[in-house]
Protein backbone atom coordinates (compact mmCIF):
# COMPACT_ATOMS: atom_id res chain seq x y z
CA UNK A 1 0.00 0.00 0.00
CA UNK A 2 3.00 2.28 -0.30
CA UNK A 3 2.31 3.74 -3.75
CA UNK A 4 0.15 6.73 -4.52
CA UNK A 5 -2.95 5.89 -6.55
CA UNK A 6 -5.62 7.87 -8.33
CA UNK A 7 -8.80 7.63 -6.26
CA UNK A 8 -11.18 9.64 -8.42
CA UNK A 9 -10.95 11.60 -11.68
CA UNK A 10 -8.89 14.75 -11.22
CA UNK A 11 -7.28 13.54 -8.00
CA UNK A 12 -3.95 15.03 -7.01
CA UNK A 13 -1.50 12.29 -6.17
CA UNK A 14 0.84 12.73 -3.22
CA UNK A 15 2.93 10.62 -0.89
CA UNK A 16 4.08 11.32 2.61
CA UNK A 17 7.48 12.33 1.26
CA UNK A 18 5.86 14.86 -1.09
CA UNK A 19 4.09 16.31 1.94
CA UNK A 20 7.45 17.03 3.49
CA UNK A 21 7.53 13.99 5.80
CA UNK A 22 10.50 11.87 6.67
CA UNK A 23 10.41 8.12 6.11
CA UNK A 24 8.67 6.22 8.89
CA UNK A 25 10.91 4.68 11.50
CA UNK A 26 8.44 2.35 13.24
CA UNK A 27 5.87 2.77 15.98
CA UNK A 28 6.53 5.24 18.75
CA UNK A 29 6.22 4.31 22.40
CA UNK A 30 3.07 5.88 23.78
CA UNK A 31 2.66 7.25 27.29
CA UNK A 32 0.52 5.00 29.47
CA UNK A 33 -2.11 7.55 30.41
CA UNK A 34 -5.74 6.65 31.05
CA UNK A 35 -6.85 8.06 27.69
CA UNK A 36 -4.11 6.33 25.71
CA UNK A 37 -4.78 2.97 27.35
CA UNK A 38 -8.54 3.26 26.79
CA UNK A 39 -8.12 3.92 23.09
CA UNK A 40 -5.49 1.19 22.73
CA UNK A 41 -7.77 -1.35 24.40
CA UNK A 42 -10.59 -0.46 22.02
CA UNK A 43 -8.37 -0.90 18.95
CA UNK A 44 -6.90 -4.14 20.33
CA UNK A 45 -10.39 -5.56 20.95
CA UNK A 46 -11.57 -4.59 17.47
CA UNK A 47 -8.51 -6.14 15.82
CA UNK A 48 -8.92 -9.33 17.83
CA UNK A 49 -12.50 -9.74 16.62
CA UNK A 50 -12.30 -8.63 13.00
CA UNK A 51 -8.69 -8.71 11.81
CA UNK A 52 -6.53 -11.68 10.85
CA UNK A 53 -3.18 -11.89 12.60
CA UNK A 54 -0.51 -9.96 10.73
CA UNK A 55 -3.01 -8.22 8.44
CA UNK A 56 -2.54 -4.61 7.38
CA UNK A 57 -5.06 -1.81 7.72
CA UNK A 58 -5.52 1.64 6.30
CA UNK A 59 -6.64 4.52 8.48
CA UNK A 60 -8.74 7.37 7.17
CA UNK A 61 -6.85 10.29 8.71
CA UNK A 62 -8.30 13.80 8.69
CA UNK A 63 -5.85 15.29 11.15
CA UNK A 64 -8.61 15.73 13.73
CA UNK A 65 -8.39 14.37 17.26
CA UNK A 66 -10.41 11.20 16.65
CA UNK A 67 -8.45 9.98 13.64
CA UNK A 68 -5.09 11.02 15.12
CA UNK A 69 -5.77 9.04 18.29
CA UNK A 70 -6.96 6.07 16.23
CA UNK A 71 -3.85 6.17 14.05
CA UNK A 72 -1.48 6.28 17.01
CA UNK A 73 -3.20 3.34 18.71
CA UNK A 74 -3.45 1.31 15.50
CA UNK A 75 0.29 1.62 14.85
CA UNK A 76 1.01 0.12 18.27
CA UNK A 77 -1.77 -2.48 18.40
CA UNK A 78 -1.89 -3.59 14.75
CA UNK A 79 1.51 -2.62 13.37
CA UNK A 80 0.99 -2.56 9.60
CA UNK A 81 -0.81 0.75 9.13
CA UNK A 82 -1.07 2.98 6.06
CA UNK A 83 -2.60 6.43 6.40
CA UNK A 84 -5.00 7.77 3.76
CA UNK A 85 -5.65 11.50 3.94
CA UNK A 86 -8.49 12.90 1.83
CA UNK A 87 -8.13 16.51 0.70
CA UNK A 88 -11.64 17.69 -0.20
CA UNK A 89 -10.25 21.02 -1.45
CA UNK A 90 -13.26 22.87 -0.06
CA UNK A 91 -11.31 25.27 2.13
CA UNK A 92 -8.33 27.50 1.56
CA UNK A 93 -5.20 25.83 2.87
CA UNK A 94 -6.65 22.32 2.75
CA UNK A 95 -3.56 21.05 0.96
CA UNK A 96 -1.33 22.11 3.83
CA UNK A 97 -3.70 20.54 6.37
CA UNK A 98 -3.49 17.27 4.43
CA UNK A 99 0.30 17.48 4.22
CA UNK A 100 0.53 18.09 7.97
CA UNK A 101 -1.69 15.05 8.60
CA UNK A 102 0.57 12.92 6.39
CA UNK A 103 3.62 14.11 8.31
CA UNK A 104 1.93 13.31 11.62
CA UNK A 105 1.04 9.81 10.37
CA UNK A 106 4.64 9.02 9.52
CA UNK A 107 5.86 10.51 12.76
CA UNK A 108 3.47 8.21 14.63
CA UNK A 109 4.94 5.20 12.82
CA UNK A 110 2.66 4.54 9.84
CA UNK A 111 4.52 2.73 7.09
CA UNK A 112 3.08 5.08 4.45
CA UNK A 113 0.90 8.16 4.16
CA UNK A 114 -0.90 9.29 1.04
CA UNK A 115 -2.88 12.41 0.27
CA UNK A 116 -5.92 11.78 -1.92
CA UNK A 117 -7.22 14.98 -3.51
CA UNK A 118 -10.83 14.68 -4.67
CA UNK A 119 -13.45 16.63 -6.55
CA UNK A 120 -16.58 17.19 -4.45
CA UNK A 121 -19.84 17.38 -6.36
CA UNK A 122 -23.08 19.05 -5.30
CA UNK A 123 -25.66 16.27 -5.17
CA UNK A 124 -27.40 16.13 -1.79
CA UNK A 125 -25.60 19.20 -0.46
CA UNK A 126 -21.97 19.81 0.44
CA UNK A 127 -21.90 17.49 3.45
CA UNK A 128 -23.33 14.50 1.58
CA UNK A 129 -21.27 15.16 -1.56
CA UNK A 130 -18.05 15.40 0.46
CA UNK A 131 -18.85 12.14 2.19
CA UNK A 132 -19.50 10.41 -1.13
CA UNK A 133 -16.21 11.66 -2.57
CA UNK A 134 -14.30 10.74 0.60
CA UNK A 135 -15.56 7.17 0.78
CA UNK A 136 -14.98 6.62 -2.94
CA UNK A 137 -11.38 7.81 -2.64
CA UNK A 138 -10.69 5.67 0.42
CA UNK A 139 -12.24 2.61 -1.21
CA UNK A 140 -10.12 3.03 -4.33
CA UNK A 141 -6.88 3.60 -2.42
CA UNK A 142 -7.17 0.91 0.25
CA UNK A 143 -5.69 -1.88 -1.91
CA UNK A 144 -7.99 -4.49 -0.38
CA UNK A 145 -7.24 -3.61 3.24
CA UNK A 146 -9.90 -2.64 5.81
CA UNK A 147 -10.16 1.10 6.39
CA UNK A 148 -10.38 2.24 10.00
CA UNK A 149 -12.48 5.33 10.65
CA UNK A 150 -12.37 7.49 13.76
CA UNK A 151 -16.09 7.55 14.58
CA UNK A 152 -16.67 7.74 18.33
CA UNK A 153 -19.55 7.09 20.72
CA UNK A 154 -20.56 10.73 20.28
CA UNK A 155 -20.76 10.28 16.50
CA UNK A 156 -22.87 7.18 17.07
CA UNK A 157 -25.31 9.11 19.28
CA UNK A 158 -25.63 11.82 16.62
CA UNK A 159 -26.28 9.18 13.96
CA UNK A 160 -29.05 7.61 16.03
CA UNK A 161 -30.74 10.98 16.54
CA UNK A 162 -30.58 11.67 12.81
CA UNK A 163 -32.17 8.27 12.21
CA UNK A 164 -34.94 9.02 14.67
CA UNK A 165 -35.67 12.26 12.82
CA UNK A 166 -36.02 10.37 9.53
CA UNK A 167 -38.56 8.03 11.12
CA UNK A 168 -37.66 5.12 8.84
CA UNK A 169 -37.90 2.39 11.45
CA UNK A 170 -35.43 0.37 13.48
CA UNK A 171 -32.89 0.05 10.68
CA UNK A 172 -32.38 3.82 10.55
CA UNK A 173 -31.48 4.04 14.24
CA UNK A 174 -29.11 1.08 14.33
CA UNK A 175 -26.27 3.52 13.89
CA UNK A 176 -22.87 2.54 12.56
CA UNK A 177 -21.50 -0.99 12.78
CA UNK A 178 -18.09 -1.74 14.27
CA UNK A 179 -17.27 -3.45 10.99
CA UNK A 180 -19.14 -3.23 7.72
CA UNK A 181 -16.61 -4.32 5.14
CA UNK A 182 -14.38 -2.56 4.34
CA UNK A 183 -15.10 0.07 7.01
CA UNK A 184 -13.92 -0.52 10.57
CA UNK A 185 -14.87 1.66 13.53
CA UNK A 186 -12.91 0.61 16.63
CA UNK A 187 -13.77 3.72 18.65
CA UNK A 188 -17.57 3.48 18.82
CA UNK A 189 -17.32 2.93 22.58
CA UNK A 190 -14.91 5.84 23.12
CA UNK A 191 -15.99 9.38 23.95
CA UNK A 192 -14.73 12.28 21.87
CA UNK A 193 -13.24 13.85 24.99
CA UNK A 194 -11.01 10.79 25.40
CA UNK A 195 -9.49 11.11 21.93
CA UNK A 196 -8.81 14.78 22.57
CA UNK A 197 -7.13 13.95 25.84
CA UNK A 198 -5.03 11.29 24.11
CA UNK A 199 -3.81 13.83 21.58
CA UNK A 200 -2.86 16.15 24.43
CA UNK A 201 -1.04 13.28 26.15
CA UNK A 202 0.89 12.65 22.93
CA UNK A 203 1.74 16.32 22.50
CA UNK A 204 -0.25 16.46 19.27
CA UNK A 205 -2.37 19.43 18.26
CA UNK A 206 -5.28 18.14 16.15
CA UNK A 207 -6.69 20.08 13.24
CA UNK A 208 -9.99 21.82 13.98
CA UNK A 209 -12.17 21.70 10.88
CA UNK A 210 -14.20 24.94 10.62
CA UNK A 211 -17.07 22.92 9.17
CA UNK A 212 -17.40 21.15 12.52
CA UNK A 213 -18.50 24.44 14.06
CA UNK A 214 -20.76 25.63 11.25
CA UNK A 215 -24.45 25.66 12.29
CA UNK A 216 -25.55 25.26 8.66
CA UNK A 217 -24.90 21.52 9.05
CA UNK A 218 -27.57 19.52 10.88
CA UNK A 219 -25.04 17.24 12.57
CA UNK A 220 -23.18 20.24 13.97
CA UNK A 221 -26.35 21.58 15.56
CA UNK A 222 -27.07 18.17 17.04
CA UNK A 223 -23.57 18.12 18.49
CA UNK A 224 -23.50 21.66 19.85
CA UNK A 225 -27.16 22.29 20.70
CA UNK A 226 -29.47 19.26 20.79
CA UNK A 227 -27.30 16.70 22.59
CA UNK A 228 -26.07 19.11 25.28
CA UNK A 229 -29.68 20.15 25.93
CA UNK A 230 -30.80 16.51 26.19
CA UNK A 231 -27.92 15.77 28.56
CA UNK A 232 -28.97 18.70 30.72
CA UNK A 233 -32.70 17.92 30.71
CA UNK A 234 -32.33 14.16 31.23
CA UNK A 235 -29.52 14.31 33.74
CA UNK A 236 -26.63 13.02 31.63
CA UNK A 237 -25.79 9.71 30.00
CA UNK A 238 -27.84 10.39 26.86
CA UNK A 239 -25.07 9.80 24.33
CA UNK A 240 -24.12 6.48 25.93
CA UNK A 241 -27.77 5.42 26.10
CA UNK A 242 -28.30 6.21 22.42
CA UNK A 243 -25.19 4.20 21.50
CA UNK A 244 -26.43 1.23 23.58
CA UNK A 245 -29.80 1.43 21.84
CA UNK A 246 -28.08 1.30 18.45
CA UNK A 247 -26.07 -1.76 19.47
CA UNK A 248 -29.15 -3.60 20.73
CA UNK A 249 -31.07 -2.80 17.55
CA UNK A 250 -28.20 -4.06 15.37
CA UNK A 251 -28.19 -7.34 17.27
CA UNK A 252 -31.96 -7.70 16.88
CA UNK A 253 -31.72 -6.62 13.24
CA UNK A 254 -29.14 -9.29 12.43
CA UNK A 255 -31.53 -12.02 13.60
CA UNK A 256 -34.47 -10.52 11.73
CA UNK A 257 -32.38 -10.24 8.55
CA UNK A 258 -31.61 -13.97 8.66
CA UNK A 259 -35.30 -14.82 9.11
CA UNK A 260 -36.29 -12.37 6.35
CA UNK A 261 -33.78 -13.96 3.97
CA UNK A 262 -35.33 -17.36 4.67
CA UNK A 263 -38.79 -15.96 3.96
CA UNK A 264 -37.58 -14.35 0.75
CA UNK A 265 -36.06 -17.61 -0.46
CA UNK A 266 -39.29 -19.49 0.32
CA UNK A 267 -41.39 -16.88 -1.50
CA UNK A 268 -39.39 -16.85 -4.73
CA UNK A 269 -41.39 -18.17 -7.66
CA UNK A 270 -39.34 -20.38 -10.03
CA UNK A 271 -39.55 -19.26 -13.65
CA UNK A 272 -41.09 -22.59 -14.67
CA UNK A 273 -43.88 -22.11 -12.12
CA UNK A 274 -44.41 -18.58 -13.41
CA UNK A 275 -44.93 -19.83 -16.94
CA UNK A 276 -41.39 -19.64 -18.29
CA UNK A 277 -39.45 -16.46 -18.87
CA UNK A 278 -41.37 -13.36 -17.92
CA UNK A 279 -41.83 -10.21 -19.94
CA UNK A 280 -38.81 -8.84 -18.12
CA UNK A 281 -36.00 -11.38 -18.56
CA UNK A 282 -34.42 -10.57 -15.22
CA UNK A 283 -37.65 -10.44 -13.22
CA UNK A 284 -37.81 -12.37 -9.95
CA UNK A 285 -41.38 -12.82 -8.76
CA UNK A 286 -42.56 -13.57 -5.22
CA UNK A 287 -45.51 -15.61 -4.02
CA UNK A 288 -48.25 -13.41 -2.56
CA UNK A 289 -49.65 -16.36 -0.60
CA UNK A 290 -46.38 -17.06 1.22
CA UNK A 291 -45.68 -13.40 1.95
CA UNK A 292 -49.20 -12.73 3.22
CA UNK A 293 -48.92 -15.34 5.97
CA UNK A 294 -45.62 -13.96 7.33
CA UNK A 295 -45.37 -11.49 10.25
CA UNK A 296 -45.37 -7.88 9.03
CA UNK A 297 -41.86 -7.10 10.31
CA UNK A 298 -40.33 -10.03 8.42
CA UNK A 299 -42.44 -9.47 5.32
CA UNK A 300 -41.38 -5.83 4.96
CA UNK A 301 -37.72 -6.73 5.53
CA UNK A 302 -37.98 -9.36 2.81
CA UNK A 303 -39.66 -6.86 0.48
CA UNK A 304 -36.92 -4.31 1.14
CA UNK A 305 -34.18 -6.83 0.33
CA UNK A 306 -36.01 -7.95 -2.82
CA UNK A 307 -36.45 -4.38 -4.06
CA UNK A 308 -32.79 -3.52 -3.44
CA UNK A 309 -31.64 -6.68 -5.21
CA UNK A 310 -33.84 -5.64 -8.13
CA UNK A 311 -32.11 -2.26 -8.45
CA UNK A 312 -34.33 -0.03 -6.31
CA UNK A 313 -32.68 3.05 -4.79
CA UNK A 314 -33.42 5.41 -1.90
CA UNK A 315 -36.23 3.31 -0.47
CA UNK A 316 -38.44 4.99 2.10
CA UNK A 317 -40.93 3.66 4.63
CA UNK A 318 -43.68 4.99 2.37
CA UNK A 319 -42.40 2.85 -0.51
CA UNK A 320 -42.24 -0.29 1.62
CA UNK A 321 -45.72 0.16 3.06
CA UNK A 322 -47.21 0.83 -0.37
CA UNK A 323 -45.66 -2.37 -1.77
CA UNK A 324 -46.75 -4.24 1.36
CA UNK A 325 -50.32 -3.06 0.74
CA UNK A 326 -50.24 -4.89 -2.61
CA UNK A 327 -50.04 -8.06 -0.49
CA UNK A 328 -52.13 -7.33 2.58
CA UNK A 329 -54.59 -4.65 1.45
CA UNK A 330 -55.28 -5.53 -2.17
CA UNK A 331 -58.10 -3.43 -3.65
CA UNK A 332 -57.14 -3.61 -7.29
CA UNK A 333 -54.68 -0.72 -7.00
CA UNK A 334 -51.96 -0.21 -9.59
CA UNK A 335 -48.28 -0.80 -9.18
CA UNK A 336 -45.93 1.17 -6.94
CA UNK A 337 -43.07 3.11 -8.52
CA UNK A 338 -39.83 2.95 -6.53
CA UNK A 339 -36.55 4.78 -7.04
CA UNK A 340 -34.15 3.16 -9.47
CA UNK A 341 -34.34 2.00 -13.06
CA UNK A 342 -32.74 3.94 -15.91
CA UNK A 343 -33.17 7.42 -17.43
CA UNK A 344 -35.93 6.03 -19.66
CA UNK A 345 -37.55 3.55 -17.30
CA UNK A 346 -38.65 3.42 -13.67
CA UNK A 347 -39.00 0.37 -11.46
CA UNK A 348 -42.57 -0.60 -10.62
CA UNK A 349 -43.65 -3.28 -8.14
CA UNK A 350 -47.03 -4.76 -9.01
CA UNK A 351 -49.38 -7.62 -8.13
CA UNK A 352 -49.99 -10.00 -11.02
CA UNK A 353 -51.72 -13.41 -10.89
CA UNK A 354 -50.86 -14.08 -7.26
CA UNK A 355 -47.28 -12.88 -7.63
CA UNK A 356 -45.37 -9.75 -6.69
CA UNK A 357 -43.32 -8.52 -9.65
CA UNK A 358 -40.72 -5.80 -10.18
CA UNK A 359 -40.25 -4.49 -13.70
CA UNK A 360 -38.92 -1.54 -15.60
CA UNK A 361 -41.65 0.66 -17.04
CA UNK A 362 -41.42 3.47 -19.57
CA UNK A 363 -41.40 6.74 -17.64
CA UNK A 364 -44.03 8.24 -19.90
CA UNK A 365 -46.53 5.61 -18.76
CA UNK A 366 -48.42 5.59 -15.48
CA UNK A 367 -48.54 2.48 -13.29
CA UNK A 368 -52.02 3.24 -12.02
Amino acid sequence: MGRAVRATPGQREATGAEAGSAAPSGPRRLPETAAVLEVRRAVRAWAGEYLAEGAAVAVGLSGGADSLALTAAAVVEIGHVDALIVDHRLQEGSGQVAADAAAAALALGCRSARVLAVEVGSEGGVEAAARTARYAALDTARDGAPVLLGHTLDDQAETVLLGLARGSGGRSIQGMAAYAEPWGRPLLGIRRATTRQMCADLGRTPHEDPHNRSPEFTRVRLRTEALPLLEDVLGGGVAAALARTAEQLREDGAVLDVLADELLEAARVPRAAAGGRSAADDEVALSIEILATAPAALRRRAIRSWLLDGGAKALTDKHLRAVDALITDWRGQGGVAVGGGSPDTRLVAAREHGRLTLRGQDRCLRSD
